[in-house]
């Protein structure tokens, strides 16, 4: 018996998957120059959007476990890109915040957004149908993460 639901082609999750590996993979270049990866890029554009944040709020942001984002912020902090001071009145909570090293990457960054936009819409793919795929991404996001 043939299970049509089964097939690779009929899956949601895979173009999915697929899509966010090769733009990750796209990010590379530019991420390389600033000398960062991709998960470290994301923890930077949380920060840069409001410093000075706790641990649980930026793994809350990026929809991970803190136990996947603290590791990530010992190295982003031996990179000299951010510092984490446990809080005085709570010492369970650690908060981060970016390091003038890291604040003066944001401009580097700036650009990141604008070349890739290029780069996709340079084909078939317009502006329009990326901001709509990303509107559509953040619903399915928010009925999945509640």
């Amino acid at each position: 018996m043939i299970y049509e639901q089964l097939k690779l082609e009929n899956q949601l999750c895979f173009p999915v998957y697929a899509a966010s590996r090769l733009i990750t993979r796209e990010y590379q270049p530019y991420l390389e120059n600033l000398e960062i990866t991709y998960p470290q890029y994301l923890v930077l554009l949380v920060l840069w959007e409001k410093d000075s944040l706790s641990v649980n709020d930026i793994a809350k942001k990026l929809i991970l476990n803190t136990n996947t984002v603290t590791p990530l912020l010992k190295r982003m902090e031996q990179q000299g890109l951010l510092n984490r001071k446990r809080s005085e009145k709570d010492e369970r909570k650690v908060f981060v915040q970016l390091s003038e090293k890291g604040a003066r990457l944001k401009e580097k960054a700036s650009l990141i957004p604008e070349e890739l936009a290029k780069r996709l819409s340079d084909n078939e793919l317009k502006v329009n149908d990326l901001e709509k795929l990303k509107e559509s991404l953040n619903y399915i996001i928010s009925i999945l993460s509640k």
